[in-house]
């Protein structure tokens, strides 16, 4: 993994985005590892608001104190003195979403985070986030096979706000890449179906960040040339089923 790291900042990856419930707590112990003390040109984001009671289990967890501690926690591990970007992991139901982002914003003007964003958010809870603090960026599930975030996407470009999709090549629930209009235009433009994945993505928003996660160094250096693929808008067409 540390290996892992270091190749993809040296792929001109400088955004890397973690959370302290990924081990939990291991993967911002990892980067840390592998890249402090951290190139000028290196972002990192980590998120707070997701519990990891047992393996298979992540709850929400929004209450004001609990994030307060979730981020002591991730500066420490990543050893920072602030976080460039901290986001809130997903929406707490049995707490008022006001209460968790009015502590998010309160810890932004101590200082121990410069921006703020937001991931597994409804179109409302966007906007009410917003009026709380301002946001930078969302974090949503998004890929080929789930497009329930387009109005997000659309609200995202129009503020001029980072769209981050979690999930880019839609896992095993979707089933995306195996799609028969995928597989055929990969192989006509000697691609992966993953690459193409990625790169319609990238044509698909200029606001938009991919985030494709993986511990294999083949993967990532797959992915990675995923920016080399051109789509022509016939292609765009066809991979969304238009």
């Amino acid at each position: 993994m540390l290996e892992l790291l270091h190749r993809a900042f040296d792929l001109g990856h400088t955004f890397f985005d973690t959370a302290d419930s990924y081990g939990p707590n291991v993967s911002e112990d990892l980067i840390a590892e592998a890249l402090h003390p951290y190139p000028k040109e290196l972002v990192i984001a980590t998120k707070g608001g997701l519990v990891r009671p047992s393996r298979h289990r992540w709850d929400e967890c929004g209450r004001p104190d609990h994030l307060r501690r979730a981020l002591e926690g991730s500066l420490k591990r990543l050893r920072l003195e602030r976080i460039d970007l901290y986001q809130l992991h997903a929406p707490d139901p049995n707490v008022p979403f006001a209460e968790s982002m009015g502590a998010l914003a309160d810890l932004q003007r101590t200082g121990k985070i410069r921006h703020l964003g937001v991931s597994n958010v409804s179109l409302a809870e966007l906007d009410e986030a917003r009026r709380i603090a301002p946001i930078v960026s969302v974090q949503n599930e998004y890929h080929l096979g789930d497009r329930s975030s387009d109005a997000i996407l659309a609200a995202c470009e129009h503020a001029g706000i980072a769209f981050i999709p979690w999930s880019p090549l839609g896992g095993n629930r979707h089933g995306a890449l195996r799609l028969a209009r995928v597989q055929r235009i990969a192989t006509r433009l000697a691609a992966t179906p993953a690459q193409l994945a990625l790169a319609w993505l990238l044509a698909r928003s200029s606001v938009m960040l991919p985030i494709p996660g993986t511990r294999s160094m083949e993967h990532l250096e797959e992915n990675a040339q995923a920016a080399r693929v051109t789509l022509s808008p016939d292609d765009l067409a066809a991979l969304e089923g238009r």
